[in-house]
């Protein structure tokens, strides 16, 4: 594999049904409880989905974090039902996509962040921060899946401290 500033990959086994880690990717409530403060997503028709109810390709999302004033907007652009959705990420332009696959008794989850720009802003806050993001919160997934913990921050406001996000491991 090449490595470029574009586009990343990040992997990790899971011991939880697919059905289940799909559910934590695709579903207000799967996504809050070990992601985001808050979630919303809407149909093509404006119409907002029930925390239970899964995303469809079309559908338009804000996610907001814990420990961080912003919010993200995007678009679905697959949801297959089962093992794969595609979203658009870090209001730039660049893509998510997150794939489930069995493996060994348990789940290969496969996240690749890709058509990043590859200028120095870019790459310190896509390259560096999305990863290193990404990389805790597939674990946080992971400890709240199969032992039920959280490991991101919620006791302390980090939402005052500019670089958070680049010297917290569990943002």
């Amino acid at each position: 594999m090449e490595f470029s500033f574009d586009q990343f990959t990040k992997k990790i086994h899971i011991n939880a049904s697919i059905e289940k880690i799909y559910e934590c990717w695709t579903t207000v409530r799967g996504i809050t409880s070990w992601f985001l403060s808050d979630a919303s997503y809407t149909d093509g028709n404006g119409n907002e989905r029930n925390d239970e109810e899964t995303i469809q390709k079309g559908d338009r999302y804000v996610w907001k974090w814990h420990n961080w004033n912003g919010k993200e907007e995007g678009t679905i652009l697959e949801a297959n039902g089962k093992d794969f959705i595609n979203f658009t990420f870090a209001n730039d332009g660049c893509k998510v996509s997150v794939e489930l696959e069995e493996v060994n008794n348990a789940v290969l989850v496969t996240l690749k962040q890709y058509e990043m720009a590859t200028d120095d802003k870019t790459k310190m806050n896509l390259y560096n921060g999305c990863s290193c993001g990404w990389t805790f919160w597939l674990t946080n997934l992971k400890a709240y899946l199969e032992h039920g913990v959280v490991l991101n921050e919620k006791q302390f406001d980090l939402t005052d401290i500019p670089e958070a996000g680049h010297i917290f491991v569990n943002m």
